[in-house]
C-alpha cells in the first residue's frame, strides 16, 4: 500500500494531497489541503514557514513517495520566480526526508487524470473527485491539483 504525496507548489499557498494505492488498485484520499503563508511576511519568512509546515506533514504521514508539479513558464516573471523558489524549498524538504520525488508537467497531470492533456481545470477536478470517490470536488483548487499530481504519480508508477 503505497502512500504518495502530491505537491502543487506556491509561495502564498502550496497544495498537498496524500493518496494511498490499495492492493486492489483502489485509490484512497488520506488527507489534503494547503500550506498558506501570511502575505505580510517577507519572502524568506514565507519560504521558511513552507519548509517547516511541509516537514510537519512529512513527519505526520510518512509518505513513501512524492510528486511535484514541474514549473511551467508563465507570462508573469515575478510569479514564476516565486513558484520556483517554493519548488526549491519543497524539493529540499523531500530530499532531506529521504523521500524519492518525481516531477510532472501540468499537461502530463491532465493527461493522466482526465485523459486529455489540454483538459480544463474543472474536468481534472471532477475526475479527481470521481477517482477518489469523494462526495465533492476537493477545495481549494491547490489541494485538488495536488491530489491530481499524486494520482498521476501512482498511476504512472504502476506501469513503469
Amino acid at each position: 500500500m503505497t502512500l504518495a504525496l502530491g505537491i502543487d507548489p506556491g509561495t502564498a499557498t502550496t497544495g498537498y494531497g496524500l493518496v494511498r494505492l490499495m492492493p486492489d488498485g483502489e485509490l484512497v484520499a488520506v488527507a489534503f489541503g494547503v500550506i498558506a503563508t501570511p502575505k505580510e511576511d517577507s519572502a524568506s519568512a514565507r519560504l521558511a514557514a513552507l519548509f517547516d509546515d511541509l516537514n510537519k506533514l512529512l513527519k505526520k504521514y510518512k509518505p513513501d513517495t512524492a510528486a511535484v508539479e514541474k514549473l511551467f513558464f508563465t507570462r508573469n516573471i515575478t510569479t514564476g520566480i516565486a513558484v520556483g523558489q517554493a519548488r526549491g524549498v519543497v524539493l529540499l524538504a523531500l530530499q532531506k526526508a529521504g523521500i524519492e520525488t518525481y516531477e510532472y508537467t501540468p499537461n502530463e497531470v491532465k493527461q493522466a487524470v482526465a485523459g486529455y492533456g489540454s483538459a480544463e481545470k474543472r474536468q481534472v477536478q471532477e475526475m479527481v473527485r470521481a477517482l477518489l470517490q469523494l462526495e465533492k470536488i476537493p477545495k481549494p483548487d491547490d489541494a485538488a491539483d495536488a491530489l491530481a499530481i499524486a494520482i498521476t504519480h501512482l498511476n504512472t508508477a504502476r506501469y513503469d
